[in-house]
């Protein structure tokens, strides 16, 4: 018996010193996301080629006489991009709550006034009859930073608590509340963006809560709250709504209509890249809001469907480091950015397609826009700054 004893007591010892060693030859690693860099450098790669495609005929017989004016342009905000997504990325996301200064709350609170002062005339600078801009060295959106900013704050407000997005009221106070007003703010001079700011920080709640039934009639309220003001609104907005309506027959469907003749005349291979017609002065500025169409046109669907490939890997990876987060405020940042990238490539091809009335809503990372490229992969940078947080065996 005593044997017996013995032996166990051998062999119990023998397996805590095995798990014990195993112990310490396991080492943790830190999960960089390269995929999600390589695919987003890629797709701004691809950009800057579309790009020079789209807008070399314009720029040649422009005033310019520069075929690389908007490719160069576009360069330098990629290169600008590329730099600040890969400081962010080795920045520890976390220090922006737990040091002690809140930036969350400064940058939010930067945002709102910058959202302020691009109303006020002789500050807000003005294009085609929209005052969006504001100028410190170069123009920019500052809705481009607010979108940041929103995911930003609700990240951080759901970190806070949780458990206040089961409830109607929890998620009414925040919403309505400290993010409501901000989509006012857009909303007068840029119902498109306004409504993608309203739909990230609706989705991050949304995907916070354990409850979804109250989510429903948000999104109707929502979506014929836009609708109202568009048409009461009046102007160019219930004109893109006419024009929508009527393509073939309203003047101010002629874009979109050329737009879709270029995917039309693309088929299923595309007539070649640098082939395209509708470019030449048909489509109005192709290189920015519409370029998928001329992407449709050179490359035909074959090359579209690969750019959507492209896109559902990019919100892929960002959704796999959203699910291993090391805390909720990284899975919300991530959760964020995803619905942000997501919501734009829909609203862009919808357009484009005349799923839906004309928006204005670029196509991320691939029109022109070195500022809006740039500020895109600062927020990207967010994103692979939880990814290097992430501890794996």
């Amino acid at each position: 018996m005593a044997r017996v004893q013995n032996g166990r007591r051998e062999q119990t010892s023998r397996r805590n010193s095995t798990a014990g060693e195993r112990k310490k030859r396991e080492r943790y690693y830190r999960q960089y996301d390269y995929m999600l860099l390589f695919m987003t450098v890629a797709i701004a790669l691809f950009g800057i080629l579309m790009i020079y495609s789209a807008s070399s005929y314009t720029a040649s017989t422009s005033r310019f006489g520069d075929p690389f004016r908007f490719v160069s342009q576009q360069l330098r905000g990629l290169i600008l991009g590329v730099a600040a997504m890969l400081i962010i990325s080795n920045l520890d996301y976390r220090e922006l709550y737990l040091g002690k200064i809140n930036w969350i709350y400064i940058f939010y609170g930067l945002c709102i006034a910058m959202q302020v002062a691009v109303l006020i005339p002789g500050i807000g600078i003005e294009h085609n009859g929209a005052r969006r801009w504001l100028k410190i060295g170069v123009e920019f959106q500052p809705s481009e930073f607010t979108k940041i900013g929103v995911i930003l704050f609700v990240a951080y407000a759901i970190y806070q608590s949780r458990r206040s997005m089961d409830t109607f009221t929890g998620f009414l106070k925040l919403i309505g509340v400290y993010v409501l007003p901000v989509v006012g703010l857009i909303a007068a001079e840029n119902l498109s963006t306004a409504i993608i700011v309203g739909v990230i920080a609706v989705g991050m709640c949304f995907v916070a809560s354990k409850r979804k039934k109250y989510f429903i009639v948000c999104g109707i309220v929502g979506v014929a709250a836009a609708a109202a003001y568009a048409m009461i609104g009046g102007g160019f907005r219930a004109g893109r709504i006419t024009s929508w309506l009527d393509i073939e027959n309203s003047p101010g469907g002629f874009q979109i209509l050329q737009g879709l003749y270029a995917i039309a005349s693309g088929g299923i291979h595309g007539s070649g890249l640098g082939e395209s017609m509708q470019k030449l002065g048909y489509i109005p500025e192709a290189y920015n809001d519409m370029i998928f169409a001329v992407i449709c046109e050179e490359l035909g669907i074959v090359g579209a469907v690969m750019v959507m490939g492209a896109f559902l890997v990019l919100l892929w990876r960002i959704v796999m480091i959203s699910c291993n987060a090391p805390d909720i405020f990284g899975s919300m940042v991530c959760a964020g950015s995803m619905i942000h990238i997501a919501i734009q490539v829909l609203f862009n091809i919808a357009v484009v397609t005349n799923t839906i009335p004309s928006t204005g809503v670029p196509l991320p990372l691939i029109s022109y826009g070195g500022t809006a490229c740039a500020i895109m992969m600062l927020e990207l940078g967010l994103v692979l700054g939880v990814s290097r947080q992430i501890k794996l065996k």
